[in-house]
């Protein structure tokens, strides 16, 4: 499953080439709560069929009925596109289900462009970082290649929005743990590959879409050209194969690098590390493990979910504090169940 950012663009250039009518909707601005980031995108369709979303439904909806043929509405018109607001008033905010004082504002493309569209995602599955720039008054659409971390920008009259390739996640060990990673990771619009160099582990992996690499660990790190955008978690339980693939990626900016293990594993991994491969303390900040958030997790299902959110912290820069990671030198907390009351009360 990939990104929904990629999913609504090739579904817009699907329709355009099949001569379909389509409106590109994209949230440019937000205050207060909002249920989706700038940025965000949704396709719509002539006939009411949409991709993506910009809202938590509501404003989807109006969005269908304004301007699609469904229900016998009016369809979608042409002409250069429009900034809409939802949610200015109270009364407004409840009718589209936004949170309370949440507004958000929307650029509406009533005639994307199929050309610009298809460069755009040739580029993307290259795994070039792009931008796509919207001029508002002329309706003419750009795409140029990005800079990392470049911000989304809107000053009311050019919309410029960074689009990245896929999120890449390179597994080391083909085992029970790493088919559940896997269908949490797919599920979170990542590319999945997988590197086992023993047949009979790959022989056996049940999890579809995902590529399996049945090279050295090293040379597919080497290979796989590791950036800013993939995560390299060794889970192979086997120090000749996790050892090799960690070395490798600590070459590269890995946005995560983990490794399976107990306390007692990890700390002998990373001196390990450090006595024969040449690496440092220094060098290690960066290596995850044991990886995951402590949820107590025992089950292969469990830990994955571990897995997967401290990976997803890590994508969207939420900080790990010490009392809910489970890095080396980050001590298990006890929590106590969570009552009623301290769930109403967390500020999430």
């Amino acid at each position: 499953m990939e990104s929904i950012d990629l999913l609504v663009l090739r579904t817009a250039r699907e329709w355009l080439a099949g001569g379909e009518r389509c409106l590109l909707a994209t949230v440019v601005r937000t205050w207060g709560s909002s249920p989706r980031p700038v940025g965000s995108m949704m396709v719509l369709r002539q006939d009411g069929r949409a991709v993506g979303s910009v809202s938590g439904g509501c404003i989807e909806d109006d969005l269908i009925d304004r301007y699609s043929s469904l229900h016998g509405g009016p369809g979608i018109p042409g002409g250069a596109p429009q900034v809409v607001r939802y949610g200015v008033s109270a009364d407004e905010a409840h009718r589209f289900g936004l949170p309370c004082g949440g507004t958000l504002e929307l650029v509406l493309e009533f005639a994307p462009c199929a050309q610009a569209l298809g460069r755009l995602l040739a580029l993307l599955d290259e795994g070039v970082l792009m931008r796509r720039e919207l001029d508002l008054a002329s309706g003419e659409v750009t795409v140029q290649a990005d800079q990392p971390h470049a911000p989304f920008s809107f000053d009311g009259q050019r919309l410029s929005n960074p689009l990245g390739p896929a999120y890449r996640m390179l597994l080391i060990g083909a085992g029970v743990l790493a088919e559940y990673v896997a269908v949490m990771a797919l599920f979170n619009g990542f590319k999945v590959s997988v590197c086992d160099p023993r047949p009979e582990h790959m022989d056996v992996w049940m999890v579809a879409g995902v590529e399996k690499l049945m090279g050295m660990p090293d040379d597919v790190v080497r290979a796989f050209a590791v950036d800013a955008r993939t995560c390299v978690i060794a889970l192979s339980h086997d120090p000749r194969l996790d050892d090799l693939a960690l070395i490798e990626a600590l070459r590269g900016p890995a946005m995560y690098i983990g490794a399976i293990g107990s306390r007692r594993n990890s700390e002998s991994r990373r001196q390990r590390l450090i006595g024969h491969f040449g690496q440092t303390p220094e060098s290690l900040r960066c290596l995850h493990g044991p990886i995951g958030l402590y949820i107590a997790s025992k089950t292969p299902g469990e830990i994955a979910v571990s897995v997967m959110a401290e990976v997803l912290a890590v994508k969207n820069g939420v900080p790990l504090p010490g009392a809910v990671g489970a890095g080396p030198t980050q001590p298990r907390v006890e929590h106590p169940p969570l009552t009623q009351a301290s769930c109403c009360a967390h500020p999430g």
